[in-house]
C-alpha cells in the first residue's frame, strides 16, 4: 500500500524550469451463411452497429516488439461508406480525411490496445443481454469476416459474472430473405410462460427494415445455443408514412393496461422530427399500430435503438420493464442517427393515452441530458431478475483510422456493464455505476490521501502498471474561493486541460509519458452560470492523448450536478485503449478512446494535477491494478 506522503513533495509548476506545463494540443455483399451452429438469438438490444474486425491475427509478445507498420501513401480517397446505404448509422471513424498519415505505428503499439477486461470478440468487426438459469447471455452485432462493417451475424457470448466470458456460436446468420442483408438489433421478452420472446431488425433482399419474431428451440439449454425463426416472417414491416430504411430496432416488450396484450416500441422519423412508433400484440406475431407516437422531437432526426424502462423514486434496484404506478418514473432513451449519440429524459408514462411526457421539456429527448459525453452509441438496458437490478451496456466504437483497425484485426469494444438507477438527491437525472463484479478484478491498490495541490501543480503516483486501472479520486475545494469563478465554460470548446482559470482545471491525468509529451487529462472546472450561481463541468482532453495524427483527438464533457456538502469525486477505469470515467457517483459519465504511441506498456504514468490559478485543491485517491478476464471460446467438445 503506497501512501502519497512517502514520496517527494508536490513541486510548483510555475516555479520549476523543468516543468512540462499540462500541454495543450492541436486543436455488403449478399452472402447466404455457411455454418448455422445456432439459429436465432435474443437479448435485450443488439448494440445498434457494432464493431469487430478483419482476419488479422491478433499477436503480441516480444518478437513483435520492433516489427513496424508501414500505412501506405496517403491519398485523397475515401473509403466507402459503413452502413449509411442500408439507412444505419455510419460505422467507420471519418474524422481524419482520407488516406492513410504518415505516422508510422508498430506492432506493440498497436498491440497494446487491445483491452483486457473490456468484452471484445477475438478478431473482426463486433448488444444486449440476458439473464438465463445463472447464465448472463450477450448478444452482439458481428461481422465475421472483416475489421469494418459488412455481413452481420448475431455474435453468443455467456457469462455467470458479466466480467468473464465464453464465446458460444452464432445466435443468428442472414440467411433468409427477410434478413439476408443483416441480422440486427433486437431485444428479448420474458413471457409469464416461461418462453423467451426476440423480436429482431432484419435487413430484406431489397434493403426493406422489417421486424422478424426468434425464441430459443430448446429453452431447458441454459445456454441458449439453438435459435428458431418463426416461419410467419416478417411479424412487422414499415408502415404508410415511413420510409423503408426508417424502420428498427424493437425495444423489450411490457404489458399493456388490460393484463393481456404487449407493447413494444420501435424507432423512426417523419422529415426531421424523431418519432417512436406503438405496436400492439397478443401473440408476438400479429401486430396492431396504436394511433400517435409514444413520444415525438422535431429537428432531432433518425431514432435508432430505443429504449423505455421504469426506474423507481423511492427504492436502489431496478424494475421490471412492465412495472408503473405510483412512487415510478419512465426513462426514455434513443439514439441519434445526426450525431451518433445515446440521449435520455425522464417522464410519466401514460399506457391509456399511448403518451410519455417529459418532466423537464427543455431536457427533453435528443436534445438534453446523454448517457454518456464520449464516444458511447446504440446502448439498450436490460433487467436482471437474478439481482434486481437495471442493467446498461453500450458500444463503444473506435476512433482511429479504419486502414488502422484492418492492420489490427479487431474493431469496438462494449463497455463495462452499468447500473442504472434513479438519482433521489437531484431528482433530475439518473446515475450510472460499474457493475460490483468488476471489483473482482482488482489487485495491487495504492493510497495517497491528502495530497496538496496548489495552483499549478503536478504530482506523479507511483505505481507499478498504469494499463489496467481503477482509480478513485476526491477533491475538495477552498469554498471560498467559488464567488471567484470565471463566467461560462464548456468542456468541447475550453481547449482543454491546459487552459487555465481561477477554478479549474484539476483532477488526474492517465496515459501520460514521463515528459508529459503525451497525456489524457480527467478534470473538473468550475465556473459561473449564465444564472451567475457556480456550475461544475466535468471534462476529458485528449488533444493530447497521442503523437499519432489520424486518430480523433477532441475534448468532451459537460456539467455535472454537486450538492452542497459534496466532495468533487471521479471514478475511472483504465483499460488500455478505453477509458470510462463517472464523476459524482454517476450523474456524468465520459468514455473515450485513448492511442498513446509512448505512454504504453511500462511508460505509462498516473498524475494529478491543479492546473488553476486561483484555488488550491487537496485530492485522495485510491488505485487498484486490474487483472485481466478471462474471455474465450467455449469447449465445442462440451457443447
Amino acid at each position: 500500500m503506497a501512501n502519497a506522503t512517502s514520496h517527494a513533495p508536490p513541486y510548483d509548476a510555475e516555479r520549476a524550469t523543468s516543468y512540462v506545463p499540462i500541454p495543450g494540443g492541436p486543436p455488403a455483399d449478399h452472402r447466404r451463411s455457411k455454418k448455422i451452429f445456432a439459429s436465432i438469438l435474443f437479448s435485450s438490444f443488439l448494440l445498434l452497429s457494432l464493431i469487430l474486425m478483419i482476419t488479422i491475427n491478433y499477436r503480441q509478445g516480444s518478437e513483435v516488439n520492433d516489427v513496424r507498420v508501414e500505412n501506405k501513401p496517403s491519398t485523397s480517397i475515401q473509403p466507402p461508406s459503413r452502413g449509411v446505404s442500408q439507412g444505419v448509422s455510419e460505422k467507420v471513424f471519418r474524422r481524419v480525411s482520407g488516406g492513410a498519415s504518415s505516422f508510422t505505428w508498430t506492432n506493440t503499439m498497436l498491440s497494446w490496445q487491445r483491452t483486457s477486461f473490456h468484452f471484445q470478440p477475438e478478431k473482426n468487426w463486433i448488444n444486449g443481454p440476458l439473464y438465463y438459469k445463472g447464465w448472463y447471455h450477450l448478444f452482439y452485432q458481428y461481422n465475421p469476416d472483416s475489421a469494418v462493417w459488412g455481413t452481420i451475424y448475431w455474435g453468443h457470448a455467456v457469462s455467470s459474472d458479466l466480467i468473464h466470458w465464453l464465446h458460444l456460436p452464432y445466435a443468428m446468420v442472414p440467411d433468409q430473405w427477410y434478413d439476408i442483408n443483416g441480422v440486427w438489433t433486437g431485444s428479448a421478452t420474458f413471457l409469464p410462460d416461461g418462453r423467451i420472446i426476440m423480436l429482431y431488425t432484419g435487413d430484406t433482399y431489397d434493403v426493406v427494415q422489417v421486424q422478424c419474431l426468434a425464441y430459443p428451440a430448446n429453452l431447458s439449454d441454459p445456454l441458449l445455443i439453438d435459435w428458431v425463426k418463426d416461419p410467419h416472417n416478417p411479424v412487422m414491416v414499415p408502415p404508410p408514412g415511413i420510409g423503408t430504411k426508417d424502420f428498427r430496432d424493437p425495444t423489450t416488450a411490457w404489458l399493456s393496461p388490460d393484463g393481456e396484450s404487449w407493447r413494444i416500441t420501435i424507432g423512426s422519423k417523419v422529415n426531421k422530427t424523431g418519432v417512436s412508433l406503438v405496436y400492439e400484440t397478443k401473440d408476438f406475431i400479429k401486430y396492431e399500430l396504436l394511433d400517435g407516437f409514444l413520444h415525438e422531437v422535431p429537428g432531432t432526426g433518425m431514432w435508432e435503438c430505443i429504449d423505455f424502462y421504469p426506474v423507481s423514486l423511492t427504492e436502489g434496484n431496478g424494475l421490471d420493464t412492465s412495472i408503473n404506478g405510483p412512487g415510478v418514473k419512465h426513462v426514455m432513451k434513443t439514439s441519434l442517427d445526426d450525431d451518433k449519440n445515446d440521449y435520455y429524459a425522464i417522464g410519466t408514462y401514460d399506457p391509456y393515452k399511448n403518451k410519455w411526457t417529459p418532466d423537464d421539456p427543455e431536457l427533453d429527448l435528443g436534445i438534453g441530458l446523454r448517457y454518456d459525453y464520449g464516444k458511447y452509441y446504440a446502448s439498450k438496458t436490460f433487467y436482471d431478475q437474478n439481482k434486481k437490478r437495471r442493467i446498461l451496456w453500450g458500444w463503444i466504437r473506435e476512433t482511429d483510422a479504419e486502414d488502422l483497425d484492418i492492420m489490427k484485426g479487431w474493431s469496438g469494444v462494449q463497455s463495462i456493464p452499468r447500473t442504472i438507477v434513479f438519482d433521489q438527491k437531484t431528482r433530475t437525472n439518473i446515475l450510472q455505476w460499474p457493475v460490483e463484479e468488476v471489483e473482482s478484478l482488482r489487485s495491487d491498490s495504492y493510497e495517497f490521501n491528502n495530497v496538496k495541490l496548489g495552483p499549478g501543480s503536478i504530482t506523479p503516483l507511483k505505481i507499478h502498471s498504469a494499463s489496467e486501472l481503477d482509480i478513485y479520486a476526491s477533491f475538495e475545494v477552498d469554498k471560498e474561493a467559488i464567488n471567484e469563478a470565471d463566467i461560462g465554460y464548456d468542456c468541447p470548446t475550453s481547449g482543454g486541460a491546459a487552459n487555465r482559470g481561477v477554478l479549474g482545471p484539476f483532477g488526474i491525468v492517465v496515459f501520460a509519458d514521463e515528459a508529459l509529451t503525451e497525456l489524457t487529462p480527467i478534470y473538473f472546472y468550475i465556473a459561473k452560470g449564465a444564472n451567475g450561481k457556480a456550475e461544475t463541468h466535468f471534462c476529458t482532453d485528449e488533444l493530447r492523448s497521442s503523437e499519432a495524427s489520424d486518430v480523433d483527438k477532441i475534448v468532451y464533457g459537460s456539467t455535472v450536478p454537486v450538492l452542497d456538502g459534496e466532495k468533487l469525486t471521479i471514478r475511472s477505469l483504465v483499460d488500455h485503449s478505453i477509458v470510462e470515467s463517472f464523476a459524482q457517483g454517476g450523474r456524468t459519465v465520459i468514455t473515450s478512446r485513448i492511442y498513446p504511441t509512448k505512454a504504453i506498456n511500462g511508460a505509462a504514468r498516473v498524475f494529478l494535477f491543479n492546473n488553476a490559478t486561483g484555488v488550491s485543491v487537496t485530492a485522495s485517491v485510491k488505485i487498484w491494478e486490474m487483472n485481466s478476464a478471462d474471455i474465450r471460446p467455449y469447449p465445442l467438445d462440451q457443447l
